[in-house]
């Protein structure tokens, strides 16, 4: 049994690695328990020093990650080389923020002295998706290292390279001895890692049936669980707002990572009075895009990350268009080598079609009208996710219906929603729960231990 990687933009194989068996599991599960005490007993001083040193190595060689990145999955080098640089900002925020984040917070109460201790509950698991092959791992291993925990990461079949690398830059950075390890193991084989005594939680970005089976898996032994699932996220555009700068905006969110990222937007609910001039310019913009080699920078869009992604998305639009959507550009696969798909706006999309209900994990963008905000709100919360919300418009009032009204973990008001270790990341409904990010997400796997002393403690000699 093997892990493949193939170049989406050609679909030929230029790797392969051999699967894990249960020996190396076992062996690495075994070094992951005995860095526990280590870990967690290293000042945090020194692997702040660590998690900084692996900020420089991302950002020093960005180049040689991003081209690897880029021939795994097939995301434009530009993106790419942002996201070495913004796996390099993470590791540096917390390496210098993170102290602060876990220091002891004193509480009044009837005792002589109270206060909370955050403590590192040991190894974690980290199950991550392959559309962003770093980031997802470090805003995930940056707090987590930090906090004194130990890392498995069992990462998407198509980016083992990604995977591996990701280990060789913490263990170069001074994580070693198993402080975090990458297990190349099939998605059956998590269950039984799951259950092992000596893994304590799991964290999983993915899609929900991957999410909802971790749960179970984590939920019979009373494990704790962090899920970061899928999102339909909607853009809304009011008539107040700045229309060129949204409609620009716009497709810029919607084709973000090809169209492959959860919070890319992909429902753009459009006030009825300036719907038509939104739609010419959105498809205008969509139509102006350079596909190609993802290699090539001036590429803003690559191929889809594997032959089957394409071929769902594809199914998806057949069968919208089938129950009367129209298409207004796209809608078809690209005729050429790789895995490339035509970039697509949609509009009257009934609601019992795949575009109006599932997410599509591609370059098409569901536009719909509004006939008022009570509507766009009405539209916007009408999907079983909640992950992140975008809202445009110069009013005010409308800006805190929004914010108050919006079902969604993230809400960005005249921008496009991104994550940013400054700022809680996660969902409601079946996007998830939990949060990653901030102080909060640096918290989400920590024993979060109250003390409580009654008198004034006396030195005895």
């Amino acid at each position: 049994m093997t892990m493949r990687s193939v170049n989406p933009a050609t679909g030929e194989e230029f790797a392969r690695f051999p699967l894990h068996d249960a020996a190396e599991v076992e062996r690495r599960l075994a070094l992951a328990a005995a860095a526990v005490p280590r870990q967690r007993g290293a000042l945090l001083a020194a692997r702040g020093e660590r998690l900084a040193r692996a900020g420089d190595i991302l950002a020093t060689e960005k180049q040689h990650w991003g081209e690897l990145m880029t021939r795994e999955m097939g995301k434009p080098i530009g993106a790419a080389l942002a996201e070495a640089e913004k796996c390099a900002w993470v590791c540096r925020h917390y390496a210098e923020h993170g102290a602060a984040m876990l220091a002891d917070e004193p509480r009044r109460t009837d005792a002589h002295q109270s206060f909370i201790r955050y403590q590192p509950i040991g190894i974690v698991l980290a199950v991550m998706p392959w559309n962003f092959p770093f980031w997802q791992v470090f805003r995930f291993a940056a707090p987590a290292m930090l906090a004194g925990n130990v890392g498995l990461l069992k990462h998407a079949s198509n980016v083992p390279q990604c995977a591996l690398a990701i280990e060789e830059i913490l263990q170069r950075a001074g994580f070693d001895h198993g402080e975090f390890q990458t297990l190349l193991v099939p998605s059956a084989a998590v269950a039984g890692i799951i259950a092992d005594e000596r893994v304590r939680a799991v964290t999983l970005t993915g899609s929900e049936p991957a999410g909802s089976a971790v749960a179970a898996a984590a939920g019979k032994l009373i494990k704790k669980t962090v899920l970061e699932l899928g999102g339909s996220d909607p853009f809304i555009v009011m008539p107040s707002a700045d229309l060129e700068k949204a409609a620009q905006t716009a497709v810029q969110a919607r084709v973000v990572n090809n169209g492959q990222s959860c919070i890319a937007a992909k429902r753009f609910i459009v006030h009825e009075q300036i719907f038509a001039a939104f739609a010419e310019r959105f498809v205008r913009q969509l139509e102006s895009l350079t596909i190609g080699d993802p290699l090539d920078p001036k590429t803003q869009l690559g191929p889809l990350a594997t032959e089957r992604i394409r071929d769902e998305l594809a199914e998806q639009v057949e069968r919208t268009v089938a129950r009367g959507a129209r298409v207004l550009t796209g809608g078809r696969k690209l005729d050429r080598a790789g895995w490339y798909y035509v970039p697509t706006a949609l509009t009257d999309i009934p609601e019992d079609s795949p575009a109006y209900g599932e997410e599509l994990f591609g370059p098409v963008a569901s536009l719909f009208r509004a006939r008022d905000l009570d509507h766009a709100l009405a539209l916007a919360n009408a999907t079983r996710f909640g992950l992140g919300a975008s809202a445009w418009t110069r009013d005010a009032a409308e800006q805190r219906r929004f914010i108050d009204e919006l079902d969604a973990g993230l809400v960005f008001i005249n921008s496009m929603v991104a994550s940013d270790p400054r700022l809680p990341f996660g969902g409601v409904k079946a996007s998830g729960y939990g949060r990653e990010l901030d102080t909060v997400g640096i918290r989400e796997f920590m024993n979060i231990k109250s003390v409580s002393i009654a008198d004034e403690p006396v030195l005895v000699e």
